[in-house]
């Protein structure tokens, strides 16, 4: 089970709150949409969302009340290299208006000033420009690419992956 956080996160425009089970059609059915499943690719696991590898968490995306995506942040606890993920998709219908950023900013505030992370890292597919758009509007910074990273459902082919990270100074 995931762990699961103890309070709501207040965005400028958006909520974050830990996925309930009410949330888990809406999430699935956001999950299949074609821009979604591009990079996201189809969840096999039947306990999705509400089961998650221990260290993470999963939030819903909430505006005016109605969920339109997930944010999910995983921790390594390694003292040595001690820092925090983030992963996120919202609904289609929902893009270009600035919530992904808004609930990413939310989300790193939150591992940065709560949990004392000093670090934050995504890993979009190179090629999803609008995702590595966004990331970069809430402060993230191309770190490389790492190459032949993660396997394309789609083709059965290896896609390259943009390492990018933020600092607290970073945040926009």
């Amino acid at each position: 089970m995931s762990t699961r956080p103890a309070r709501e996160l207040h965005g400028d425009v958006v909520l974050l709150r830990p996925v309930e089970p009410r949330d888990v059609p809406r999430l699935r059915e956001i999950l299949a949409t074609p821009k979604v499943a591009r990079w996201w690719g189809p969840e096999e696991d039947e306990g999705w969302p509400l089961h998650a590898e221990p260290g993470t968490t999963r939030f819903a995306v909430l505006e005016e009340g109605a969920v339109v995506g997930l944010v999910q942040s995983w921790e390594e606890t390694d003292p040595r290299y001690r820092h925090a993920g983030l992963d996120i998709f919202l609904d289609p219908r929902v893009h270009g208006r600035g919530l992904g950023a808004d609930a990413l900013r939310t989300m790193a505030r939150h591992l940065f000033d709560d949990l004392g992370h000093h670090r934050v890292v995504i890993d979009p597919a190179v090629a999803n420009a609008a995702a590595v758009r966004c990331y970069e509007k809430v402060g993230f910074r191309r770190v490389g690419v790492m190459r032949r990273y993660e396997l394309n459902h789609e083709t059965g082919t290896w896609r390259d992956g943009l390492l990018m990270d933020l600092l607290p100074r970073d945040l926009a």
